[in-house]
């Protein structure tokens, strides 16, 4: 559970303002197209961050990406002057952080870049090619999309760097965190759901005549559902909704004030396994499958635990982070080829203490690893290796050996709860430190022309 919102997933670049995903009033949605309606103005520049630009078009490019996820989520911006003050004042403050971590020497390798791409490929279900393709589409450039991932991956190890030693936990606070738990367990209301969703979309400004045929579709796909069929196989059906993540497939165990509102009222009273009563958004009809609805208390919950093992390097003077990849790279090449022994090679390369043992990291349940290294482990089958994986203790090759199901033991759980507190420590650090920075830069706004 370190630091997993701001991963490699890259959360700050592609998840909503949290302000925005309060307050949601579905009478009247506001599609995210309408963002773009209408010719659009010359751009000029709105703000001056320590004598670096913010333009209009930066906001107005953010502003589309985040009210295209609000309405996925079944939400909708604030009215569109405050949506763009809240969109613009998120820019000032990454913009002033990213000048922070220049002047401090954070470097982002070109390899973290190609990694962190490929991450946003397969969370969207595309490969890198037609991910391009779109961002092409949209109207922006693959070399500055990459260029975005680039600073939200230089904001991530400006964070890990500064904040890392800032969530040290007692076994106080451990103690009390687990008391709270028990409590929380015997509250009714306090429950978690892994849902799997899919969006049959609604075109903006589509007639009454296509949204009653796009409705009766939703009734169809509601009924085939209800009636056994895989909800990811449907969601194939339907591959718009793979850019909002709505594949059918489940997310995770997710406690109610982390999902969509107009979600969670439909899903009360779903018993698991069932599917929820059709939804409708800004985005389209969705079709809601509760995979799983359980206590939010640690103490009753299974887990999936993984066994692996892998190969470390560190790069250093002589060895960049992609030659690091490529020498993994090719390691993983000669074992699928038979041409090595994994184990071996861990034992003669490996640069940790995992080495010794080929490699074998034991059993281990979800937080124990870097988001990095859990995501990639999290898309394998046992006996899969990943490609290369980049985190901040170096360059990984990772192979999955087994999976199982397991109830947290005691000491698994005291883990837990350490990994939850000292994230909510960082958390509130980074808070701190990001209104210190702010309050330092010199920032000049401009007045749009006339």
């Amino acid at each position: 559970m370190t630091l997993r919102a701001a991963a490699i997933a890259l959360a700050v670049l592609l998840a909503p303002l949290a302000a925005t995903a309060q307050g949601l009033r579905p009478a009247t949605p506001v599609p995210p197209a309408r963002i773009e309606a209408g010719p659009q103005p010359a751009d000029f520049i709105v703000a001056v961050v320590n004598s670096e630009p913010i333009t209009n078009n930066d906001v107005r490019a953010r502003m589309v990406r985040f009210a295209q996820q609000l309405a996925e989520q079944g939400q909708q911006p604030p009215p569109r002057e405050e949506f763009a003050r809240q969109v613009l004042e998120r820019l000032i403050n990454e913009r002033a952080q990213i000048q922070f971590a220049r002047e401090n020497g954070v470097r982002i390798d070109d390899a973290l870049v190609d990694q962190a791409e490929q991450h946003v490929a397969r969370t969207n279900q595309v490969t890198v090619a037609e991910m391009r393709r779109r961002v092409l589409a949209s109207g922006s450039s693959v070399a500055a999309f990459r260029n975005e991932l680039r600073e939200q991956l230089v904001l991530q190890r400006l964070r890990e760097r500064e904040f890392d030693n800032k969530g040290r936990v007692s076994e106080l606070e451990i103690d009390q965190y687990l008391r709270d738990q028990e409590a929380a367990a015997r509250d009714p209301n306090n429950v978690e759901f892994n849902l799997g969703h899919i969006l049959i979309g609604v075109p903006e400004n589509a007639s009454i005549e296509q949204t009653t045929q796009l409705a009766a579709r939703a009734q169809q796909v509601l009924a085939r559902a209800r009636a056994g069929e895989d909800l990811v196989k449907l969601g194939q059906e339907f591959p718009d909704g793979r850019d909002f993540g709505a594949t059918g497939a489940p997310v995770g165990a997710r406690p109610l004030d982390r999902l969509p509102p107009l979600f969670v009222q439909a899903v009360q009273g779903v018993p698991e396994g069932g599917v929820a009563n059709i939804v409708r958004s800004a985005a389209g009809f969705h079709i809601i499958k509760v995979y799983e609805r359980r206590s939010g208390s640690l103490a009753q919950q299974t887990v999936v635990q993984n066994h692996a093992r892998h190969i470390l390097i560190r790069p250093g003077p002589n060895m960049t982070e992609t030659q690091a990849v490529a020498r993994l790279g090719d390691f993983k090449r000669r074992i699928q080829a038979g041409q090595a022994d994994f184990a071996q090679l861990a034992r003669e390369h490996s640069q940790d203490a995992s080495g010794r043992n080929g490699g074998d990291l034991g059993w281990a349940g979800p937080g124990v690893f870097v988001p990095e290294f859990e995501e990639a482990l999290n898309t394998l089958a046992p006996g899969q290796m990943a490609d290369p994986v980049i985190s901040r203790f170096g360059v990984h090759l990772i192979q999955l050996l087994e999976r199982r199901q397991s109830r947290l033991s005691q000491r698994e759980l005291r883990d837990v709860a350490r990994n939850i507190l000292r994230d909510k420590k960082i958390d509130e650090a980074y808070v701190a430190w990001a209104e210190d920075v702010r309050g330092r830069a010199f920032v000049d706004f401009r007045e749009a022309p006339r």
